[in-house]
C-alpha cells in the first residue's frame, strides 16, 4: 500500500478530476512526480464507483481505494446495512472481507468483527480505512477466511461468506459449485463454529435449485434495491428444521417494500383468479424473484388474471409491493381495437404474451414514454389482451 497517495497534492488532483474523462487525463499526462500515475487513476476510478454505492467512504477523508473491480463485486451500502439488522451477538467471522463494507456494517451491531482477507495488499487497505472510520472493533487478518476459522480458538455468533463468483481466468460464475470457497464443501465446517451462518449469493442463483445443496436454512432474503435485484441471502442455523421463511424487500429512498412469506405454503396455496377489474398490480422483482405468487395473492386478497401472467387485480386500491394501475380500458388484443384509442406513445409491459416489447412497438408504432401504460398480457379464458391504463403514485 502506497501511501503517497494521501499527500495532500495527490488528493487535491484525485477530487478535482473526479468526473474527468481518463483517457483525456493520460493523453495529457499526470502532474505528479511523487507518485505512479497508474495508481492515480486507479485511485479516481475508484473513488468515483463510490460516489453513490458508498457515500460513507466517498465522504471520508484519506481513504485509499482498492482497484474498480473490487469495487464492483463489494456490497452497497444500502445492502449491508440491511444485512447488519439480520445479526446480532458478541461475535463475527467475515471470510471473504474483501473491501469490508459488510464487516464495517457488521461491527455497529456486533461487538468483536474478524475481518479476512487473503489479498495482503486489499487487507492493509481494509485496516487503514477502518482506523479512518473509527471502526475500532474489526480485527483484519491476512488470511484465507477457510483457514483462519479452522485455527481459531472460538466459536462464533455468526459466520458471513460472500464467495467469490469468478474462475480461475476471472470469468464471472454464480453456481455455488463454481464459486469460491465451494459453500456445499464447507457448510458443516462453518456450522461447527458458528450456530448461525449467513451466505450472500447472486442473484442469478436458482431458489429452489440451491436448498438441494445447503442444510438447515431457517431463512432467504431476497434483496433489492430500487427495483433490481441485487443478492439472495441464505440464512442458516445449526440444526433447524422448520419451516423456512422467505423474506422480500425492495430497498428505496422514501418507503422499502416487505413481502414475507412461508416457501411450503406458497405451494399449498390456490389464489383466486379473476378478470381484470379497476385495478391492475405488478410486483415487483424481489417478490417475482422469490416466486410468491400465489402468496401474494393470498395474504393480500388480490385475484390473479392467470396462472402464468403475474399480475393481479382488485375492485377497491390496496397497498401493493410493485406497480400499482388504474385500469381505464380493456381491449382484445388486436391493432384495429387499439388504434381506436389513438395511442401513439406508451409504457408497455408484457406479462405471459407471445409478443417481446420490441415486437409489439414494432407492430404497433408505438413509441415509448409518456403518461399511458398499455400492459399485454393473457387472462384467465386464455385471451390475449390490452389493458390501457394510468399510474397511481
Amino acid at each position: 500500500m502506497d501511501k503517497s497517495i494521501l499527500n495532500i497534492e495527490n488528493q487535491e488532483f484525485i477530487n478535482s478530476n473526479i468526473n474527468a474523462d481518463i483517457s483525456s487525463l493520460l493523453l495529457k499526462g499526470i502532474p505528479l512526480k511523487a507518485v505512479d500515475p497508474k495508481l492515480i487513476i486507479e485511485q479516481i476510478e475508484a473513488k468515483k464507483r463510490c460516489k453513490k454505492k458508498l457515500p460513507t467512504w466517498f465522504n471520508s477523508k484519506d481513504i485509499i481505494y482498492p482497484n474498480k473491480l473490487n469495487i464492483e463485486q463489494t456490497s452497497s451500502e444500502a445492502t449491508a446495512e440491511y444485512k447488519a439488522g439480520l445479526v446480532s451477538g458478541n461475535s463475527l467471522i467475515d471470510l471473504t472481507g474483501g473491501f469490508g463494507v459488510d464487516a464495517y456494517y457488521f461491527s455497529k451491531q456486533i461487538k468483536d468483527v474478524t475481518h479476512c482477507e487473503i489479498n495482503p495488499k486489499l487487507s492493509e487497505i481494509v485496516k487503514h480505512n477502518y482506523s479512518k472510520l473509527k471502526a475500532h472493533n474489526i480485527n483484519c487478518t491476512n488470511e484465507n477466511g477457510i483457514e483462519a476459522l479452522k485455527q481459531a480458538n472460538q466459536s462464533f455468533d455468526w459466520i458471513y461468506i460472500d464467495p467469490s463468483r469468478r474462475d480461475d481466468s476471472k470469468n464471472k460464475v454464480f453456481l455455488l459449485s463454481d464459486c469460491a470457497p465451494d459453500i456445499k464443501l464447507f457448510q458443516n465446517l462453518f456450522l461447527k463454529y458458528a450456530k448461525n451462518v449467513m451466505i450472500k449469493t447472486s442473484p442469478l442463483l436458482d431458489i429452489k435449485a440451491t436448498l438441494a445443496d445447503l442444510e438447515f436454512v431457517k431463512e432467504i432474503h431476497v434483496v433489492a434495491v430500487n427495483n433490481e435485484v441485487k443478492e439472495l441471502l441464505w440464512l442458516l442455523e445449526r440444526g433447524y428444521e422448520k419451516d423456512i421463511v422467505v423474506k422480500t424487500v425492495n430497498l428505496r429512498t422514501k418507503e422499502n417494500q416487505i413481502f414475507d412469506f412461508k416457501l411450503d405454503d406458497e405451494h399449498n396455496i390456490s389464489p383466486n383468479y379473476s378478470k381484470p377489474l379497476t385495478y391492475i398490480y405488478e410486483p415487483n422483482v424481489a417478490i417475482l424473484k422469490s416466486g410468491a405468487f400465489n402468496s401474494i395473492a393470498h395474504q393480500l386478497d388480490v385475484s390473479k388474471l392467470h396462472k402464468h401472467s403475474h399480475l393481479y387485480t382488485s375492485e377497491t386500491l390496496i397497498d401493493f409491493p410493485g406497480r400499482c394501475f388504474k385500469i381505464e380500458k380493456k381491449l382484445p388484443f388486436n391493432k384495429k381495437a387499439l388504434a381506436k384509442q389513438g395511442v401513439k406513445k406508451a409504457n408497455i409491459t408484457t406479462r405471459n404474451f407471445p409478443l417481446s416489447v420490441v415486437e409489439i412497438r414494432k407492430k404497433l408504432k408505438i413509441k415509448d414514454g409518456g403518461n399511458i401504460y398499455l400492459f399485454f398480457t393473457t387472462n384467465l379464458d386464455d385471451e390475449k389482451i390490452i389493458l390501457v391504463c394510468s399510474k397511481v403514485n
